[in-house]
């Protein structure tokens, strides 16, 4: 899974970012939150998955970087948690159920990054088979 943490990071976070945006009005009313908030967190989960991606394409990687993207991933988690903390007098349900799996996912994420940032420093190609094909 290490080898493929920032295609689901990038993918994970389009998604996201486009069914918030495309479903804003509807989830506002679910998840009684206001519709900018709602659009500032798709914004942000596009924004996010452009800069993943950008990484996710490169062969080779700044190491800074990804630790940009981790502590991004970090930054992220401990928003939603707060957001999720001064509006849970007034979120329904669905609404904490999300922010806090969004904070879940995406520490977790930025937490394997962190862990995996000299291995992501390059991309993993096909790797050349060891065994001989001689003989047949």
């Amino acid at each position: 899974m290490g080898r493929h943490i920032l295609w689901l990071d990038c993918t994970a976070a389009a998604l996201a970012g486009l069914l918030v945006l495309l479903f804003a009005t509807w989830l506002s009313a679910w998840y009684a939150l206001p519709p900018a908030l709602l659009h500032s967190i798709g914004v942000v989960n596009i924004a996010y998955a452009c800069f993943s991606f950008s990484l996710a394409i490169r062969t080779r990687r700044r190491e800074g970087l990804i630790k940009l993207l981790a502590l991004a991933n970090g930054a992220w988690a401990a928003l939603c948690l707060g957001i999720t903390a001064a509006l849970a007098q007034s979120m329904a349900l669905p609404g904490v159920v999300h922010l806090l799996g969004e904070a879940v996912f995406v520490g977790g994420l930025g937490l394997l990054e962190w862990r995996w940032r000299r291995q992501l420093l390059v991309a993993d190609g096909p790797r050349p088979s060891t065994s001989s094909s001689t003989g047949q």
